[in-house]
């Protein structure tokens, strides 16, 4: 979903998203709603005596309410900040950490691979819940009598820091549990064999969790689920992938320059609308002389209205702004450059930068396609996993 830049911590962009503006409004009214019951509660766990009927007075429920809820949204920001200091010591550049309806994610480039940097990644957030309960219960226990409201906040976030990393600790990859358990089985499995396994107890626990929400009317833990199984399921294939792809060049999947459909930049853009018809190609490169000056899509043709396409060329709506990709370099990047920047194909590139080819998405899935039938996937369970780093935290 949409988010917006709030500001930083050590460097890390921190972002809200419209999901997160959209359900604190919520969670503090759901707060408020349950002041008299989370006093009992609080006197019970602590034995002490908050003053139910003063905190339910009035509109002090609703700024209990949402104090209550920025210090949880605070919390959580604390604890994916823990993740990202610990793969930043690793050496790896979190991309931001964002707030949503469901908390909060640190978003990294790639995933840890050595399991000990993962195992370390993992742990560094519930740990700093821990540490953010303990620390709020010392304050509870000394901030005095006379500021109820006060502790009533503090005692909360004590009690929910602590709920939160006991639930982020669950098997429910990709939660910070199920990535603790794919640490320890990526200690005699390789990553993608222990990824899939963690993957699979990711998506049992998301069933019961489901389960769980549906008799209790407790939609949240539906949404959470959904979201686990959904996560743990394409994590598991992009590891799948990233086992196949990685170690195969290029070269030996591209299309070579020879036998690749190119069009000019003087070619009309409602020939290549034609072209693109015919020969169901939706992309194609722009060669001058030979030479590679930009790549035109279709939705680079569809810019310009059907009455007026005899009269613009390719050379006047092609992108010139192109990524592209050695002969050399490993399928898996090439595949995770499209990703990343949203195209379907990429012009392959020699040492002297000269044009010589062109991989699309269609040649990597059917190169993995073609690795995995050959056996790949039979071979990842009793291959043991070199040493890597770690990446993104959740």
């Amino acid at each position: 979903m949409p988010s917006f830049r709030v500001g930083s911590i050590a460097g890390i962009p921190i972002k809200l998203g419209l999901s997160f503006l959209l359900v604190l409004p919520l969670l503090a009214w759901l707060i408020a709603s349950q002041v008299g019951q989370l006093v009992m509660l609080m006197n019970t766990t602590f034995g002490t005596a908050l003053p139910g009927a003063a905190l339910s007075a009035g509109t002090m429920p609703y700024i209990l309410g949402l104090a209550a809820a920025l210090g949880l949204f605070a919390g959580v920001i604390l604890h994916e900040l823990g993740h990202s200091v610990v793969a930043m010591r690793f050496g790896y550049d979190i991309d931001a950490i964002t707030l949503w309806f469901l908390g909060g994610i640190a978003q990294m480039a790639e995933m840890p691979e050595d399991w000990r940097q993962e195992f370390a990644v993992a742990v560094a957030g519930p740990v700093v819940s821990v540490i953010l309960g303990i620390v709020s219960l010392g304050a509870f226990l000394v901030v005095p009598e006379g500021l109820p409201g006060v502790r009533f906040v503090i005692a909360y976030l004590a009690l929910l820091n602590i709920a939160l990393a006991a639930f982020n600790l669950l098997p429910g990859f990709p939660m910070d549990g199920g990535r603790v358990l794919r640490a320890l089985l990526a200690r005699n499995r390789t990553h993608a064999r222990a990824t899939q396994i963690a993957a699979e107890v990711g998506k049992g626990f998301a069933f019961l969790l489901a389960l769980v929400g549906l008799f209790a009317g407790a939609i949240f833990y539906v949404a959470i689920a959904f979201f686990i199984y959904i996560s743990a399921a394409g994590e598991a294939q992009q590891a799948v992938t990233k086992a196949a792809l990685q170690g195969v060049v290029v070269e030996r999947v591209m299309t070579p320059a020879e036998e690749i459909d190119a069009v000019t930049p003087e070619t009309s853009v409602a020939d290549l609308v034609d072209r693109m018809l015919t020969e169901r190609h939706t992309g194609y490169p722009v060669l001058d002389g030979g030479e590679l000056v930009g790549m035109v899509t279709l939705s680079d043709a569809q810019t310009v209205r059907e009455v007026e396409r005899d009269a613009y060329r390719v050379g006047e709506v092609m992108s010139q702004d192109l990524y592209t990709v050695p002969e050399d370099s490993d399928a898996m990047d090439a595949l995770s450059t499209m990703q990343s920047n949203g195209v379907g194909r990429l012009p392959v590139l020699d040492i002297r930068g000269e044009f010589i080819g062109l991989v699309s998405r269609t040649d990597l899935m059917t190169a993995l396609t073609i690795l995995q039938s050959s056996g790949m996937e039979a071979t990842t369970d009793t291959a043991t996993q070199s040493p890597r780093s770690p990446d993104e935290s959740f």
